[in-house]
């Protein structure tokens, strides 16, 4: 069985997006700041051009990525993405809504889910198989560590202090403190890749 694990472009003081939904620009400016081209499963919408060491860390987890948890609140700011999700993997999505009038999925496969984040990581880890599962960002990765289900921590650290906004980890309650192993660090343009793995022995 694969891990799950979730990424995210963060900024210095630790957001995902600035206030009103803002800051996307800087946050992602390192998607195209580079010249190696990564395809996504959808490249007329997404191409990575980036450096060659972020694309290595861009390849291995298109690679091994065969599943995705995201929140409502995500998949209504990105309009669903269109139907069509740029991993090209299978989606599982939390909520207690159905999905908008009108829209449907086109090349991507989309579940929604009532029953809570750990519903939805089960049923996502049975369609992945041996490869791995994303969560998130966003509310739904604060439940899978309180759920005890996040393997490993991805975060892009980008160089802006946006001031305020929606925190890459928030709601964790008394779950915290968490341990996680020493971070493997990957260098790019504009950009710090950091990978933190769950401690064996959980630090409380």
């Amino acid at each position: 069985m694969g891990k799950v694990f979730t990424q995210a472009s963060v900024s210095l003081d630790g957001y995902i997006s600035g206030p009103g939904q803002t800051g996307f620009d800087r946050l992602f400016a390192w998607c195209t700041a580079g010249t190696v081209a990564t395809p996504t499963a959808d490249p007329d919408r997404l191409t990575y051009r980036t450096s060659e060491a972020t694309a290595r860390y861009l390849r291995e987890l298109q690679e091994r990525i065969g599943a995705c948890v995201v929140g409502r609140n995500l998949f209504d700011l990105t309009a669903g993405w269109n139907g069509r999700h740029p991993s090209g993997v299978p989606v599982f999505v939390v909520t207690h809504r159905p999905p908008p009038a009108g829209w449907e999925a086109t090349t991507t496969s989309f579940t929604f889910v009532s029953d809570g984040v750990e519903n939805a990581i089960a049923r996502a880890r049975e369609v992945a198989g041996h490869r791995d599962v994303g969560v998130g960002p966003g509310g739904t990765v604060a439940d899978a560590l309180n759920a005890g289900l996040l393997d490993e921590l991805r975060m892009d650290i980008v160089p802006v202090v946006l001031g305020a906004g929606t925190p890459m980890l928030t709601g964790l309650g008394d779950t915290a403190p968490i341990g996680f192993d020493p971070a493997e660090i990957i260098e790019g343009i504009g950009v710090t890749h950091l990978i933190y793995r769950r401690a064996t022995q959980n630090l409380r």
